[in-house]
């Protein structure tokens, strides 16, 4: 398995599809929720992608500072089913958080995050900022990382 972050130019017409895909059958089949996932953010993003036989099994997408929120923010995380309970959320986040610090220079990362996932946020160093509220037909929450310098 190899991660790769890139550019929406940069991005190859089959691991765009299979990010699309991925989003897909998550998203839209599997938690039925019915939404319109080319929302427009994607050409703005990077693309942090875990590949394992040439195919995306995990996907994540990094906005850009007033894009979605004031805030540099980290979106549509998804791991394929089958890949689940391996720690690539675990690992792709973390290098998504690395690259916004270390490349990027941002010590702020805000996010949407389902309700259901607030342990796993938390345990990356976000806290909570908001009450639950409905998007998408889902409970979520945001959440927000600040980079503590010592």
């Amino acid at each position: 398995m190899k991660a790769m972050l890139k550019t929406f130019d940069e991005l190859s017409n089959l691991e765009l599809y299979d990010i699309l895909r991925l989003r897909s059958e998550i998203f839209v089949v599997e938690q039925q929720s019915i939404y319109n996932d080319p929302d427009g953010y994607d050409i703005d993003a990077y693309h942090l992608i875990i590949e394992d036989n040439a195919s995306v099994v995990a996907a994540l997408r990094i906005l850009p500072e007033k894009t979605r929120f004031e805030d540099i923010s980290i979106g549509r995380l998804v791991v394929k089913k089958q890949y689940r309970g391996k720690g690539l959320a675990r690992k792709i986040m973390q290098i998504a958080i690395k690259f916004i610090i270390n490349d990027l220079k941002k010590d702020t990362i805000r996010l949407s995050g389902q309700t259901y996932l607030s342990e796993f946020y938390t345990s990356l160093g976000f806290s909570k900022v908001s009450a639950e509220y409905l998007e998408d037909g889902i409970l979520h929450n945001e959440f927000l990382y600040e980079n503590v310098i010592s």
